[in-house]
C-alpha cells in the first residue's frame, strides 16, 4: 500500500542531500558572482556570444582567474576556469574529467555513440581504428575532391549572378557553403555524392539536414531537456522535432548502412581476387585499419559504432567546416583592406591559367602545396578560428575528486585572495566550464586588439600566448588533449580551399542587415530581429 509517509521521508532525505552538497561543496570557497533567487544562474552570461566576452572580462578582472558560477540549481556550482594551467590539466585528464551524462546522452539521441559522444575504453578503441584514416598522406589523397566541389560551388554562384538583375548578387553564404560541405564529406567520408551543391533532394541529404537543422537549431529547449532526463517519454509522446530525428535515424540506418556492407563486400571480393582494395574515403580507411591483422579483436569496433562514426563525421566535418569558412567570407567582406590583400598575395602566389575542372590531380595536388603553406593565408585562417571558434564552450564533470593545478592565486569568497594556494579543489561530480571563446579573447593575453580581425597579429605573437595549450596555434578552438579533434587537418584542406577558390572568383561585401551569432549548439550566424528564419548571412558577391 502507498503511503504518503514514505514520500515525505523521501523529500527530507532529497532535501538534506542537496543541503549538504551545498553547503560542503568545496567550490563554494572560490569567489564567483552573486545568484539571484534559488534558481538563479549564470548560464546566460557565459553561453551567449552576444555577451560573453564582456562578461568573461569583467568576471576575470573582479573574480581572478578560477571562479565559481552558479549553473541549473543551488547544489550545480561549476568552475569556470580562464588560468591555461587549469585548462590544461582537464583537458589532458581526460579519465577524470569526462563530457558529462547529459551532453552525452544528447550527442547519442542525434548521431549515435561516435567519438563525440563515447568516453573511455570505447573511445579510445574508436580512436585507434580512425586515426590511421586521418594520416596527412591519407588526406592528400582527398584533396582534388575538395578542389572540385569548391570549383562547383563557384559556378552555382556566378550562375546566380547572372541571373540577377544587378552587378552583383545577394548569396546567402552560409547556406550555400553549408551545402558544398556536405558534398565534400560525402564523398571523402563514404564516397557518397550528396550532390548538394546542385540539387537538395538526395534522401540521404534530406535527413542529415532536417535532423541537424531542424531538430536540433529549432527544437523546444524543455523537449530538449525531457530527451536527457527522461527519454522514454519523448519516445512515448513524441513532438514533430522528435519525429524529424526518427524518420531521419530510418533513413540514415538504412542507407548509410548498406554502404557500409558494400565497401565490406568490395574489399572481401579484391581479398579474394588478390588484389589490394584502394578506396580512399575514410570509410574504407576506417574499415581497412578495423580488419589489420595486428589489431586483436576486443580492440575492432562494431559495424553499428562504425555507423555512429559516419554520422560523427557528417556533423563535425561539414557544419563546423562550412561555419568557419562563412565567418571568414563574413569578417573579409567587412575588412575589404585584408579581402584584397589575401587576394593579391594568393594570386601571385598560386596564378591558375586553367579552370580546376581542367588541372590534373597532380596539378591540384601541387597547388595544394602552395596555398597550403602560404603564410598570409595561413594568418587568415587562424584569425578566423581564433576569433569565431564553431564550438563557443564546453563542459566536463569530474569522475573523482581532484586538484586543479593553477598559474596564479585563486580569489577566494570573502573577498580575500589565496597567495599561498596554487590548486582549485574539485570535488566529484562537479562540472567545469571550458571556455572556447573567452579563451581564444582573452585580452590579457592576446593584446587589448584581441576581439579584433586581425591576421596580422600572427606575425608577431605575444610571449604569454605560446604558453597557452591547444592543438591549433595556441587556441581552444579543435580542443586539447586526448579528446582534441582527430579532424584538424582535414578541416584546415576545407577552409583553406575553398577560401582560394571563392577569392579568386569574387569579391564580397556586407549587407545592411545586421549579423548576430548565437549558440545554438554551434556558433551561427543570423539576421537581427529574424532569428525564426533559422541561420543565414547574406553576402553581396561580384565577380572579379
Amino acid at each position: 500500500m502507498f503511503r504518503p509517509n514514505y514520500v515525505l521521508s523521501a523529500l527530507v532525505v532529497f532535501v538534506t542531500y542537496i543541503v549538504v552538497r551545498f553547503k560542503l561543496n568545496p567550490l563554494r570557497r572560490l569567489a564567483g558572482p552573486p545568484v539571484r533567487g534559488l534558481f538563479g544562474n549564470h548560464l546566460k552570461a557565459v553561453l551567449d556570444p552576444a555577451i560573453s566576452p564582456r562578461a568573461y572580462e569583467a568576471l576575470v578582472r573582479r573574480y581572478g582567474r578560477s571562479i565559481r558560477i552558479r549553473g541549473l540549481g543551488p547544489w550545480d556550482d561549476r568552475l569556470l576556469t580562464l588560468d591555461p594551467v587549469s585548462l590544461s590539466h582537464v583537458l589532458k585528464n581526460s579519465t577524470i574529467y569526462e563530457k558529462p551524462w547529459q551532453s552525452r546522452r544528447l550527442i547519442t539521441s542525434l548521431i549515435g555513440e561516435g567519438m563525440l559522444a563515447a568516453e573511455g575504453q570505447m573511445h579510445k578503441r574508436q580512436r585507434r581504428v580512425a586515426t590511421p584514416a586521418f594520416s596527412i598522406q591519407n588526406l592528400r589523397a582527398l584533396v582534388p575532391i575538395v578542389f572540385h566541389k569548391g570549383a562547383q560551388l563557384a559556378e552555382r554562384w556566378k550562375e546566380m549572378i547572372e541571373k540577377s538583375t544587378r552587378v552583383e548578387a545577394k548569396i546567402d553564404v552560409c547556406h550555400w557553403v553549408s551545402r558544398a560541405t556536405f558534398d565534400v564529406i560525402g564523398l571523402t567520408g563514404f564516397d557518397y555524392d550528396f550532390n548538394a551543391i546542385q540539387d537538395e533532394s538526395n534522401e540521404l541529404f534530406l535527413a542529415y539536414k532536417e535532423m541537424f537543422e531542424v531538430s536540433v537549431s529549432q527544437g523546444s529547449v524543455f523537449r530538449s531537456m525531457l530527451s536527457i532526463h527522461a527519454p522514454f517519454i519523448s519516445r512515448l509522446f513524441p513532438d514533430e522535432s522528435m519525429r524529424v530525428v526518427q524518420r531521419g535515424q530510418k533513413v540514415i540506418e538504412r542507407v548509410a548502412g548498406n554502404l557500409i556492407q558494400e565497401k565490406k563486400q568490395k574489399m572481401l571480393e579484391a581479398q579474394q581476387s588478390g588484389q589490394p582494395y584502394t578506396g580512399k574515403d575514410l570509410l574504407s580507411l576506417l574499415l581497412r585499419s578495423n580488419s589489420a591483422e595486428d589489431l586483436s579483436p576486443s580492440q575492432r569496433i562494431s559495424d553499428e559504432d562504425m555507423l555512429h562514426n559516419i554520422n560523427t563525421f557528417m556533423f563535425a566535418g561539414s557544419d563546423t567546416s562550412s561555419l568557419t569558412v562563412t565567418w571568414a567570407l563574413h569578417l573579409l567582406a567587412t575588412h575589404p583592406n585584408v579581402q584584397t590583400k589575401l587576394r593579391q598575395v594568393l594570386a601571385e602566389a598560386a596564378p591558375r591559367t586553367s579552370t580546376i575542372s581542367e588541372l590534373s590531380d597532380d596539378e591540384i595536388q601541387s597547388l595544394w602545396t602552395v596555398i597550403s603553406t602560404h603564410p598570409y593565408l595561413d594568418n587568415v585562417t587562424r584569425e578566423v578560428i581564433r576569433l569565431i571558434p564553431p564550438v563557443h564552450s564546453s563542459i566536463r564533470v569530474a569522475t573523482q575528486e581532484d586538484e586543479i593545478p593553477t598559474s596564479t592565486p585563486v580569489h577566494l569568497a570573502d573577498g580575500s585572495v589565496d597567495e599561498s594556494r596554487k590548486t582549485v579543489t574539485m570535488p566529484k561530480g562537479a562540472f567545469v566550464h571550458v571556455p572556447i571563446e573567452a579563451f581564444n579573447l582573452d585580452k590579457e593575453v592576446w593584446g587589448d586588439d584581441a576581439w579584433d580581425f586581425v591576421p596580422e597579429r600572427w606575425d608577431s605573437l605575444p610571449d604569454r600566448v605560446t604558453e597557452l595549450p591547444g592543438l591549433f596555434s595556441h587556441t581552444l578552438t579543435f580542443s586539447a588533449g586526448p579528446r582534441s579533434c582527430i579532424g584538424l587537418r582535414f578541416s584546415l584542406i576545407e577552409i583553406k580551399t575553398f577560401l582560394y577558390i571563392l577569392l579568386s572568383e569574387f569579391q564580397f561585401a556586407p549587407t545592411p542587415d545586421k549579423i548576430i551569432k548565437s549558440n545554438v549548439v554551434l556558433t551561427r550566424p543570423y539576421i537581427s530581429g529574424r532569428y525564426k528564419e533559422g541561420s543565414q548571412l547574406p553576402l553581396l558577391i561580384t565577380r572579379i
